[in-house]
């Protein structure tokens, strides 16, 4: 049976081109005329694929691995078995992604889902909205009056933009996706489902019952930042909602009104951001962590996969646990409740 791959690759290169891309250096006698057909694991790869070493746990994997290549770091280019060229670099993560974003374009960013050009007869865009050239429209998408849309952007199928949303160039909204009362930059990735702009849970509480507050802000996405599918990020209340540039979002994240997100943050799924609180640049928040609102992140600072944050974080602080705190104390705390347990199971047993 025939193998179904999903995306075409662009270009075969060969190892002198992957050297000129990543600045990676040839260790030892390495044939730079041979051209490389695809990125592959280490325990899976086959002759004409490129592979790469970060982690020495997959060490045993690259020893016994078939790929033509490998991006290594210096540490471990002793462990390139002979017939693997050994391309030397920094980081050969970032430099393989780099490699696999050549061969496959269409994977970096959305394109239309039903090879679109322009605006599809199935979309209905309405005649005051302003769309630049290029911009592609799926079937099914509908974009309100005054909308702005940049050019090249793709708008997939089913997606709702609202009336004067506007979205920069080269940005992506995807399928099934709503936007409104927003303003989004360029090079944008939103991911199928994701809500943009709707109302902030703001209520007056009282015994005499909850009155709505109405949610008169906006929401502001800077440039090169991705959202994950079926996340939700609400409108402000009295003032906006930010995505600073270039943050990371995966996907079911909730992020409430008035909430900051600084530069380059990333936001792992199921994190729940509460209304108010302020993220600084460069904050990791790990899956399933939830934070308190009218809270400030500093900046670098990094929480812990479910943990509960319920005061301010000092910059570049590691916490964890819930309620959260230093990620050393909460370990500590671990292992010593740990060894009484297992101290209390024994005395029983004696």
């Amino acid at each position: 049976m025939e193998e179904i791959k999903f995306f075409r690759r662009a270009v075969t290169p060969t190892l002198a081109e992957i050297v000129e891309w990543t600045g990676a250096k040839p260790a030892g006698d390495v044939d730079l005329t041979a051209t490389i057909l695809d990125v592959a694991p280490l325990d899976r790869a086959r002759p004409g694929d490129l592979v790469f070493l970060d982690n020495p746990k997959y060490a045993d994997q690259l020893a016994q691995t078939k790929a033509t290549a490998c991006l290594v770091g210096e540490r471990n280019v002793e462990r390139v078995p002979q017939g693997v060229a050994a391309l030397v670099v920094r980081e050969p993560y970032r430099a393989c992604a780099a490699v696999t974003a050549r061969l496959y374009p269409e994977a970096v960013r959305p394109g239309s889902w039903f090879d679109s050009h322009g605006v599809s007869p199935g979309a209905n865009v309405h005649p005051l909205a302003r769309l630049e050239p290029d911009v592609v429209v799926d079937p099914g998408a509908v974009i309100g009056p005054h909308a702005e849309i940049g050019a090249g952007a793709v708008i997939g199928p089913n997606a709702v933009i609202g009336p004067r949303v506007r979205i920069g160039r080269d940005s992506a909204i995807g399928a099934g996706a709503t936007v409104c009362n927003a303003l989004i930059g360029d090079r944008v990735i939103i991911h199928p489902g994701v809500r943009i702009g709707q109302d902030g849970f703001g209520f007056a509480m009282s015994p005499r019952g909850h009155q709505k507050v109405p949610q008169v802000g906006r929401v502001i996405i800077q440039d090169d930042v991705e959202i994950g599918a079926n996340s939700t990020i609400d409108r402000g209340a009295n003032r906006d909602t930010i995505i600073g540039e270039g943050a990371k979002i995966d996907n079911l994240v909730q992020i409430a009104h008035n909430v900051v997100i600084g530069r380059h943050c990333v936001i792992v799924s199921q994190v729940g951001i509460s209304g108010s609180t302020v993220l600084g640049d460069f904050v990791v928040a790990g899956g399933q962590a939830g934070i308190t609102g009218h809270l400030n992140i500093g900046i670098g600072a990094q929480i812990g996969a479910q943990s509960g944050v319920m005061a301010d974080v000092d910059p570049g602080a590691k916490v964890g646990g819930s309620p959260a705190r230093d990620a050393r104390l909460w370990l500590k705390g671990v292992a010593l409740v740990d060894r009484m347990a297992k101290s209390r199971g024994k005395a029983r047993e004696e």
